[in-house]
């Protein structure tokens, strides 16, 4: 079970700008802030780190965040609506589009996705069942 996500950020509030809006469309938000960290979890949560599931930050090593080959984060959403708002909200947010919402294989039921790159250059997916 994975208990929190962390995700390298060059500027983490130009990225923080992109996870707002996603994150918004999904019902989270920012729990907690500092340091170069922002960390989201859902609007209902505490204020602590505790609550977080995913934080944007410098890499400790010191190196320029970048993001890694064929690493993939996916976060579900309630409904289809939801992953078409959050997408949009991404790309208005300097996302870059990697597959617009759509049923996954096209024309079948059963999954629905969208697939975004936030500022960074990670790769995060959309998704519901649907």
């Amino acid at each position: 079970m994975i208990g929190y996500v962390t995700i390298g950020a060059l500027d983490s509030e130009q990225s923080g700008k992109f996870y707002d809006a996603v994150f918004g469309a999904l019902g989270h938000d920012r729990r907690t802030e500092g340091g170069g960290w922002i960390g989201y979890g859902p609007k209902d949560g505490g204020q602590g780190f505790a609550d977080c599931h995913t934080a944007l930050c410098p890499p400790f090593d010191g190196q320029p965040a970048r993001p890694g080959n064929g690493i993939m984060i996916a976060y579900q959403a309630q409904t289809a609506a939801e992953v078409d708002a959050a997408h949009a909200a991404g790309l208005a947010a300097g996302g870059t589009d990697e597959g617009a919402p759509g049923h996954r294989p096209p024309g079948t039921p059963g999954f629905y996705g969208a697939y975004l790159r936030d500022p960074t250059g990670n790769k995060i997916a959309l998704f519901a069942a649907a």
